[in-house]
């Protein structure tokens, strides 16, 4: 990445431990920087996070949802000169040591989107239940391509590398309202997918945490619904 700037912003709401873990699993010596979006934390989180040297961290004062958390790092990034924003959960999930497999098709092959997939060949998961992999590896998946008019195996994944470029595109509009929770993630995906935008998959991992620690605060009616959302407004022309 030689001449690129790149910033791997890491999205944090009340994670205490884990985003310790998270942060501990980056590399010291790294070729980008390194931010923390924090989400209105009441837990700790901001104060474990400061204590970790060499991260930028941006806070906001109340919980406002993880597509606002997304909006900040972008003006963040753009506002800064970074050529390429990574996504990485804060809760352990992913693996930072990947990165640089998300990087190398922007860098190597002029790829705008890398989209991180746990289901190709390479790829691995863990701690996860059965109803979450059907609806991760098959539902979401199948339903995003129709829309996206191109085949993913993993949708709702959102460990991932794209170009600040398509930050400035007009016809990628993340100030939606309705973009405010997990929405945002899947639209940015299918639409810059569909207005043809260089996107491809690679194999990464992806492990839930322990149950003790906090599995997922996504909410089993209003966060599927959600993650659906994006397909249906697409789909069917209501959004753009």
């Amino acid at each position: 990445m030689d001449g690129v700037k790149v910033l791997a912003a890491v999205f944090c709401f009340n994670e205490k431990v884990k985003i310790e873990r998270t942060l501990a699993r980056f590399p010291a010596e790294r070729p980008y920087d390194l931010l923390v979006m924090d989400d209105g934390s009441d837990d700790g989180s901001i104060e474990r996070i400061r204590r970790v040297p060499n991260v930028i961290v941006i806070s906001n004062p109340r919980n406002q949802g993880i597509g606002n958390s997304i909006r900040t790092v972008g003006r963040y990034a753009l506002e800064k000169g970074y050529d390429v924003v990574v996504h990485v959960a804060g809760n352990d999930k992913d693996d930072p040591l990947l990165i640089p497999r998300l990087l190398r098709p922007i860098a190597e092959e002029g790829y705008d989107f890398i989209q991180g997939s746990r289901y190709l060949e390479g790829g691995d998961f863990g701690n996860m239940p059965f109803y979450r992999v059907i609806a991760t590896r098959f539902v979401h998946p199948v339903i995003a391509s129709l829309v996206a008019r191109r085949r993913f195996t993993d949708s709702t994944n959102g460990f991932r590398a794209y170009k600040t470029s398509l930050l400035t595109d007009p016809r990628i509009d993340l100030a939606q309202d309705w973009l405010g929770a997990y929405e945002l993630e899947v639209y940015m995906l299918c639409t810059a997918a569909r207005l043809g935008y260089r996107v491809k998959e690679v194999p990464v991992s992806k492990f839930y945490p322990p149950s003790e620690l906090g599995y997922t605060k996504m909410k089993p009616f209003t966060g599927w619904w959600s993650i659906l959302r994006p397909l249906v407004y697409l789909g069917l022309g209501l959004k753009k």
